[in-house]
């Protein structure tokens, strides 16, 4: 059966049968309610969450309702968890559909913090990701990956300065894109700088932005669904991650091309994409004065006569990773940030990323 067909029947599920129970039991559902709802019946969090119930000392709140209650969080695109709270307390058909029966029953900030913290620790909304898209691309083939990152790499060790005397040599340093051509991609990732740092690019203006934190890298595939996510320091450069990022898409689903930017224009990073069985197109570096006006010659020459190369148009589908940054930051919580610490900004982030990959799904089934 195919992407569509799967989808299609589950959405018929979801529309004809879950949408008019539940305006029974809690009243009308708004389209915001809907889509709660939907992404709820998706990703389904109970599997992923222990039962506490039965066991010894003081109970925990039901871990269940508040995972519900920070999809719902990303899903309205609220920007702190107090607003959840006062949303929750005020929105009787939300507060239901997150396992509240009453304003009452709500957690105190305190109580989301902690669950957060666990949820962090856990990855859960990583792990449901993955188990999503699993699920929902097993047996398909997906024509395009598109590779891109949003939003001082810490040095690795001290080394003796100055010129080496007459006669000394100095081993040569193992660039880091070598060493992870022989690793796993647990060690590949364990190897990525993920602490807070500064990092520093160029705008479409050609002007320097720095800024505070880290680096989101997503893999997305056609339609805009994204497929996998690390998050890292900010100073990393974009093709360190390339290799293992790669890896973890093959190990979820069956894709033919890997589309990259100038930025991935490295050797051993088109070796390993072709290793995966993958055809690499990335945007040519010029890195000399010389090339790029090459390249300008060359572009000009092939537009005058009306000539387009396949991999030229091909490459144009690398827009979706660009639209998947867009959307992530203005509709899913990606410009609303406020926790510390890798673990806690993914986690965030991937809540958003989560509720993007239904959202995604939907539409391309409507």
């Amino acid at each position: 059966m195919s992407l569509r067909d799967t989808l299609s029947s589950y959405w018929a599920a979801i529309q004809g049968e879950l949408f008019p129970w539940l305006d029974d039991c809690l009243g009308p559902l708004t389209e915001r309610h809907r889509d709660i709802v939907t992404v709820l019946e998706f990703v389904r969090l109970e599997s992923f969450l222990p039962y506490w119930s039965g066991l010894p000392g003081r109970p925990l709140s039901e871990r269940v309702a508040l995972a519900r209650a920070f999809v719902a969080k990303a899903v309205l695109n609220l920007p702190t968890t107090r607003a959840l709270i006062e949303r929750l307390q005020a929105d009787k058909v939300l507060r239901r559909i997150c396992g509240y029966a009453q304003a009452g029953a709500v957690p105190s900030e305190s109580t989301f913090s902690r669950a957060f913290a666990e949820f962090s620790a856990s990855a859960l909304p990583t792990r449901v990701h993955e188990a999503l898209v699993k699920r929902t691309h097993v047996d398909q083939l997906v024509g395009h990956i598109s590779r891109d990152s949003t939003v001082r790499r810490p040095s690795s060790g001290k080394r003796k300065r100055g010129r080496p005397h007459k006669g000394e040599e100095r081993p040569k340093e193992t660039r880091r894109i070598e060493r992870q051509l022989g690793m796993t991609i647990h060690e590949m990732l364990d190897d990525l700088p993920t602490t807070c740092d500064v990092g520093t690019k160029k705008n479409a203006k050609g002007y320097k932005v720095s800024w505070n934190g880290y680096k989101l890298h997503a893999d997305v595939a056609d339609g805009c669904i994204p497929i996998s996510c690390f998050l890292n320091s900010a100073s990393l450069h974009d093709s360190q991650v390339a290799i293992p990022l790669a890896t973890m898409t093959a190990a979820r689903v069956t894709s033919l091309y890997d589309l990259m930017d100038a930025a991935y224009d490295c050797t051993e990073i088109k070796d390993h994409s072709r290793s995966l069985g993958h055809v690499p197109i990335i945007d040519i570096n010029p890195r000399t004065k010389e090339r790029k006006e090459e390249l300008v010659l060359e572009n000009k020459a092939l537009k005058n006569v009306g000539h387009q190369l396949s991999e030229d148009v091909r490459y144009n589908e690398r827009t979706t990773a660009e639209r998947f940054n867009g959307c992530l930051k203005e509709e899913f919580g990606g410009n609303t940030v406020n926790v510390r610490g890798n673990a806690k900004v993914m986690c965030h982030l991937m809540f958003g990323v989560l509720t993007l990959t239904v959202h995604q799904l939907i539409r391309f089934v409507t």
